[in-house]
């Protein structure tokens, strides 16, 4: 299934340099993993995600079950050989699902039922069933059923959704042995912001013995202070030996603490869907691409980076192809802002091998966060303002 190894550990935090083995090949750690839900990187091909040095995606269980199903797919090789991707395949649950399509759905003990979002027609997950369409889909790594809180959401509910959460967990794990399925398997902590109750999710899980463990139901919503402290608390709670993963965390500096607590593994469509609308990530910060002040600039997105798209394209032609409505357009931002992220964990890994990791992230940030600064005054009124063409 998979192995895990710590590399390196960072003397003064919880930060570490890993090495997670998959069928599919190693996966350096601290890694992001860009989101593939229906078994594609929006506007990327699989040649452009190995340029970038991409090791892991994320495809999701609900939706490829609903379009075009876990039986065509194995029946023409498996999520691998049908998006064309020889590289590790992290599968979703579906359990987000629970939360997002909170009005098409109906939770019970034996699982949830959704309308589909598709034609209307009825689908039903269980712990047991979200896994053999997992397998049939050939993941790497599976995550089990789960149900996020939303937020706000009380304590009480919050332990309801706990309670069935771990239940499911247990069932997940039962099942999974009894099949003997290939692909390793992920317990989920939930908890919502009751930091009691993440603790007594993480300590139900580890006796459960999972292959790894999430942190999900985060970046919902709650106050920054409130996610930091969950991160600070739970993530070193969990197992050393085995790779920690925080599901939807994106921005650079919920990664950068999420690492100094010790965590592997992130997934989130923030760049991807924010480089579709021309948002794109820089070490100067954000950057609107579509902003009035870049129409006559020649400069590349970002000075400092070697990316294909900052090798060939000036920010005032982007520009023009976002507000000429061509498929370039975005196709060039997602692949700057993917190999930022994929740069930017690289960055860490070597801060952390080097030992300089608090030094290198205070400069990262400072950096980042005076350019995003810089970027708010650029786009005032007296500056241009932005466009509404």
């Amino acid at each position: 299934m998979i192995e895990f190894e710590v590399v390196k550990k960072d003397q003064r935090t919880g930060a570490r340099v890993g090495r997670l083995k998959t069928p599919h090949g190693i996966v350096e750690t601290p890694a992001f993993m860009p989101v593939a839900t229906q078994a594609a990187v929006k506007t990327m091909s699989p040649t452009d995600l190995e340029e970038i040095g991409i090791q892991i995606i994320v495809s999701n269980t609900y939706h490829l079950h609903l379009r075009p199903g876990e039986e065509t797919i194995r029946e023409l090789g498996g999520l691998h050989s049908f998006m064309s991707w020889n590289h590790s395949i992290l599968t979703d649950s579906g359990g987000f699902q629970v939360h997002s399509l909170a009005d098409l759905r109906k939770v019970n003990e034996e699982g949830v039922e959704f309308k589909s979002h598709l034609d209307g027609s009825i689908v039903k997950l269980t712990p047991e069933k979200v896994l053999d369409i997992q397998n049939a889909l050939g993941s790497d790594i599976a995550m089990v059923l789960d149900e996020p809180s939303p937020y706000p959401t009380t304590e009480r509910e919050a332990q309801s959704s706990l309670t069935l959460t771990l239940k499911w967990a247990e069932i997940s794990r039962e099942y999974h042995q009894k099949m003997g399925f290939d692909m390793a398997i992920f317990g989920i902590v939930q908890g919502s912001v009751f930091l009691p109750l993440r603790e007594i999710s993480a300590r139900k899980l580890m006796e459960m013995d999972f292959d790894g463990y999430a942190l999900g139901g985060l970046a919902l919503g709650e106050p920054k202070v409130v996610r930091d402290r969950i991160l600070k608390e739970i993530i070193p709670l969990l197992p050393e030996e085995k790779p920690r993963y925080v599901m939807g965390i994106g921005t650079p500096e919920d990664i950068i603490t999420s690492v100094l607590h010790g965590a592997d593994l992130f997934d989130c469509v923030l760049p991807t869907r924010n480089a579709r609308t021309g948002t794109v990530f820089t070490k100067s910060g954000k950057l609107v691409i579509k902003n009035s002040i870049y129409s006559k600039d020649p400069k590349p997105i970002d000075p400092n980076c070697n990316c294909y798209t900052c090798r060939n394209f000036k920010r005032a032609y982007i520009r023009h192809l976002f507000h000429s409505g061509e498929i370039l357009a975005p196709r060039l931002a997602t692949y700057h802002s993917l190999f930022f992220f994929n740069e930017l964990m690289s960055n860490i890994r070597k801060a952390i091998l080097k030992g300089n990791l608090l030094e290198w992230s205070q400069n990262f940030l400072e950096q980042y966060q005076r350019g995003e600064r810089e970027s708010l005054k650029e786009i005032s009124p007296k500056a241009g303002g932005t466009d509404e063409e």
